[in-house]
């Protein structure tokens, strides 16, 4: 019977068992009455509902139906018509409920009243806490240092990103910090300069041949899992008499590459090479795309500028230092799978290759990154069906002009705290693993509040002591987290968000399907405890400030901030949702939680193709413009590239070619390359406190509960390390972390693997305490030329506990 609850049943059982009771002191027969008001209510179904909004799992934005009994969450499962997940989820997904009911979730805003990090709050009203955050910002404006504020971001989606921007530009501050650094920003950055987009790509795959991936864990944890997922179905199985090839390039035999036709082991660091010993097996056996490397590509051949001075052309460049032969001495692989794999790929249009963390966070990576882009290129990929795409935005309505008082314009005249866009990190954009440096030394000066939204820095950074460190230093630090986490532990104010299935908010979902995608995010119900949306929260403070800060925010709450953005897509007359007054569309957004503008049109070469020369650059003049403005003159970029550790000099500088990766540790002392992977329970660090998800941590190793380090089995028989052994892993920093040994053949011999998740101090009773954290054994390791952290630069040694 749907919706006979248990309390249900039990209610009408006493009602039955009333009325049979009471037949038997009647001798003739039953009873027969009329059932009381109260017995016709424990009758009735309970109230049931679906509600739809978006996951908050992980940054996919996938579509979720929520159903929710007598306002109560009972279920999750994947919203039909979101373009994305198309009614499935992923295990994160699913578990999304455990977020909700955490036990540990903070029940109301805290002051700190101990010791950081000793664990001793106060309970505070919400009007306390904001005047408390309005008023230290109020004295840094008036004594001229609304600059020393910084704000240090995680995963920011929707409008709280801009919010969040806006904040920090009226309230006087250059200090938005994001985490990109530490995650995508040398492969937006390669996209920049190739194509004009400072953005990920999406890909059809449903119409793709040939897939050759680049270390990326398409099947685990690469943006949106689930699409990925559906389209390998389609990929492998969808179309009758085709099959798309997959081809797995990685240190670590992964569950992508289990899913692949081929694995193809290669040396840390050298993923660029290989696909330029491939571009050079194309061109050299003329097996390019013809047709759109001479309409639509720049620097292919050596040509001729304005002024008469010849350039080296990518072309040339390939022929000349990438052959095969030399190319497997680079990457390990063997000059007879290079030739192969590269008439493969050129013959299986359309064919796409894709690279990711382990490509792009490399001493090596913005070069490694184009190497891999120019493989698409070369076989004219863009453009056409099966091929990579550039998502169009959704057309919000634009946000108001700030109009700046003169704190606010001195503030912003600053120096980022971070160094990025400076003389330490001319590409960079944010340099997030660079705080704790900047606040033990006060460079370039000293920082005098952090807030932090849903970041973890005291768990995701490198070097995590000298993180503890800072967050002692600086006087005033505030976190918007629903959890006790490590960087909680040091706040002097936490002001708790709601969680996901409590929050309203937009989630424009990540390059994927090529066109706009906007999930609306809406609580599915009240808030459980005393917390409040941080956008509310902020546009409190902004009241509070007064001034221009205040005049920047004329909403009186969120969900009003957010339907003005909003406004945007009901103007447009574009997408699925058609209304003729704004208050239809948007009770039809929240009934739907869903606006899509398909299809996506290839193509559109001025679109996709936003670079100086209109093109895809192989030479790509947007780097040689930044460097240029960077070193103060073209006749100083061989300076600044030998400042940044580049190798490359001239016109190669500019073109996709191999620079040999940095390492950190003597070879010798730390023979091995440490490599730290995601896994599908991966919830951005958030999903060590959830039980269902640490029953499925490492289920293709069998491994739950628990962290640990696969290692080649001959290696460990050399070590005298058998299966289960509790070793030390140990890198240069002088840090070690014990933990479970698994004999894994999928490991090269010169790389050890550990996966994230574990290793917490804090963050709840499931996660504290139980497995390790391996950003304990990374070395801090930037890259100067992009600011990127270089993760996989650190190499450990191995040896039983």
């Amino acid at each position: 019977m749907p919706g006979f609850s248990r309390r249900t049943f039990l209610k009408v059982l006493g009602v039955s068992t009333t009325a049979a009771t009471a037949s038997e002191l009647r001798p003739g027969g039953l009873l027969l009455r009329a059932l009381t008001d109260e017995e016709k209510t424990a009758l009735q179904a309970p109230q049931e509902q679906w509600l739809p909004t978006v996951c908050g799992q992980c940054p996919a934005g996938c579509g979720i139906m929520v159903r929710v009994v007598e306002g109560r969450a009972i279920k999750i499962d994947g919203l039909p018509a979101h373009p994305s997940n198309r009614g499935k989820t992923c295990p994160k997904g699913q578990n999304g409920l455990q977020v909700l009911y955490d036990p540990d979730r903070i029940q109301g805003p805290m002051r700190r009243v101990g010791e950081r990090g000793a664990g001793d709050w106060q309970a505070v009203s919400w009007e306390e806490a904001i005047a408390e955050v309005a008023g230290r910002l109020s004295e840094l404006r008036a004594s001229g240092e609304p600059h020393t504020a910084v704000v240090l971001a995680g995963r920011v989606q929707g409008q709280m990103e801009g919010l969040l921007r806006r904040f920090c530009q009226a309230y006087g501050t250059p200090n938005y910090v994001d985490h990109d650094s530490i995650s995508m920003a040398t492969t937006k950055l390669a996209h920049q300069y190739a194509v004009g987009h400072h953005a990920l790509f999406g890909y059809d795959w449903e119409n793709t041949n040939f897939l050759l991936s680049f270390g990326v864990a398409f099947l685990e944890a690469y943006q949106p899992t689930v699409r990925n997922l559906l389209s390998h179905g389609i990929m492998r199985r969808g179309r009758p008499h085709q099959r798309a090839r997959i081809v797995q390039v990685d240190t670590r035999f992964s569950v992508t590459a289990s899913k692949a036709d081929e694995w193809v082991p290669i040396i840390p660091g050298t993923d660029g090479a290989l696909a330029l010993g491939m571009a050079y097996v194309i061109i050299s056996e003329d097996l390019y795309d013809h047709d759109f490397v001479t309409n639509h590509t720049f620097g292919f051949e050596d040509w001729t500028d304005d002024a008469g001075v010849t350039h080296l052309g990518w072309k040339t460049l390939v022929l000349r230092d990438y052959a095969p032969g030399q190319v497997e001495g680079l990457t390990g692989v063997p000059s007879s799978t290079i030739a192969r794999l590269a008439r493969e790929f050129a013959s299986t249009p359309p064919a796409v290759a894709i690279a990711n963390r382990s490509t792009s966070m490399q001493s090596n990576g913005l070069f490694n990154q184009m190497a891999v882009e120019a493989l698409n290129a070369l076989v004219g990929s863009f453009g056409r069906a099966g091929g990579p795409m550039i998502q169009r935005a959704a057309p919000y309505l634009p946000w108001p002009e700030v109009r700046l008082d003169s704190i606010a314009q001195q503030g912003l005249g600053q120096p980022r705290i971070d160094h990025a866009g400076g003389d330490r990190y001319p590409l960079a954009k944010t340099v997030y693993q660079q705080l704790p440096e900047s606040i033990a030394n006060d460079d370039p000066y000293p920082v005098n509040a952090l807030f932090l939204y849903y970041t973890n820095p005291l768990f995701s950074s490198p070097e995590v002591e000298p993180v503890r460190e800072a967050l002692k230093k600086v006087p005033f630090v505030v976190t918007f987290s629903p959890f006790l986490d490590e960087s909680s532990q040091y706040a002097d104010l936490i002001l708790p968000d709601h969680v996901f299935l409590e929050r309203l908010q937009d989630v424009e979902m990540v390059p994927s399907t090529g066109y706009p995608v906007v999930g609306l995010r809406q609580p599915v119900i009240a808030p459980l405890f005393d917390t409040r949306h941080s956008g509310d929260v902020l546009l409190e403070v902004a009241r509070k400030l007064g001034g221009t800060v205040a005049l920047a925010f004329p909403w009186q709450g969120f969900e009003e901030l957010l339907q003005y953005r909003v406004n945007g897509l009901w103007r447009s007359e574009q997408g699925d949702i058609i209304a003729t007054e704004y208050q239809y569309f948007w009770e039809e957004f929240r009934l739907r939680s869903l606006w899509s503008d398909p299809p996506y049109r290839f193509g559109e070469w001025r679109r996709v193709f936003n670079t100086p020369s209109g093109r895809y650059e192989f030479h790509a003049q947007g780097l040689k413009a930044d460097l240029d403005e960077a070193a103060g003159g073209e006749d100083r970029i061989d300076d600044l590239l030998a400042r940044m550790d580049v190798q490359a000099r001239g016109d190669e500088a500019f073109l996709p070619h191999h620079e040999a990766p940095r390492f950190v540790g003597e070879p010798a002392e730390y023979p091995f390359f440490l490599n730290t992977y995601k896994l599908m329970t991966h919830a951005e660090g958030r999903g060590a406190n959830q039980p269902h998800l640490q029953e499925i941590l490492g289920t293709f190793l069998n491994q739950t509960w628990d962290s640990w380090v696969e290692i080649n089995p001959r290696v460990a028989n050399h070590l005298g390390i058998s299966d289960g052994d509790q070793v030390w892993i140990e890198s240069p920093l002088g840090e070690r972390l014990q933990v479970r040994a698994v004999l894994f053949e999928g490991a090269r011999p010169d790389v050890v693997n550990i996966p994230f998740e574990l290793g917490h101090e804090a963050y709840g009773r499931w996660a504290r305490g139980r497995g390790v954290n391996p950003n304990r054994l990374v070395v801090n390791d930037t890259n100067p030329l992009t600011g990127s952290l270089n993760p996989y630069a650190t190499r450990v040694k191995v040896y039983r506990a």
